[in-house]
């Protein structure tokens, strides 16, 4: 079996030095890498954070670019009414909400009109930091919205909704 031997961030491209093999009985029911298959990870990207010791699963690489062309990816500094209390994983589609604050312009058309929202996928999220519980949510958008959820971000404006699963 595939094993991971040092730290991976997300995105990171797997280098042979990131892996290394193990030869172990495993249940079928586990779907891990097989040690022969090890050259042809290598080269992909981690598509989640892969930590040493574990078995390197088919689901946890690709060979996309976390970041298509087109996007841009924008770092979301969050506080916890900000985000969903469910974890937010890598590949999630989530809605970028603009929620204005108290005592802008903005206030007296919330009523009449739908809150503005733009359409995101999260490509990683930071653990909370300690004091603050502030969560940091890389999220990639359209090229064209990325600037436009840099401004609520840095305005506190915005807030972060889970989209529907795609249907099958």
């Amino acid at each position: 079996m595939v094993t991971v031997v040092r730290d991976v961030q997300v995105g990171q491209v797997l280098s042979k030095h990131d892996l290394g093999t193990a030869s172990l009985a495993l249940d079928p029911a586990l779907k891990a890498v097989h040690a022969d298959h090890l050259a042809s990870v290598v080269g992909q990207r981690a598509a989640v954070e892969l930590k040493p010791g574990s078995l390197l699963t088919p689901t946890q690489v690709t060979k996309d670019a976390l970041v298509k062309p087109g996007e841009q990816l924008v770092p979301v500094g969050l506080e916890p009414k900000q985000i969903p209390a469910t974890a937010l994983v890598a590949g999630q589609r989530v809605q970028l909400v603009h929620v204005p604050g108290q005592g802008t312009a903005d206030v007296g058309r919330a009523s009449e009109a739908a809150p503005k929202t733009l359409a995101g996928r999260v490509v990683k999220t930071s653990g909370a930091a300690p004091g603050t519980g502030i969560v940091v949510v890389d999220v990639a958008t359209l090229a064209t919205d990325g600037p436009t959820v840099a401004a609520w971000e840095a305005a506190g404006s915005l807030r972060v909704v889970l989209a529907a699963p795609e249907g099958p």
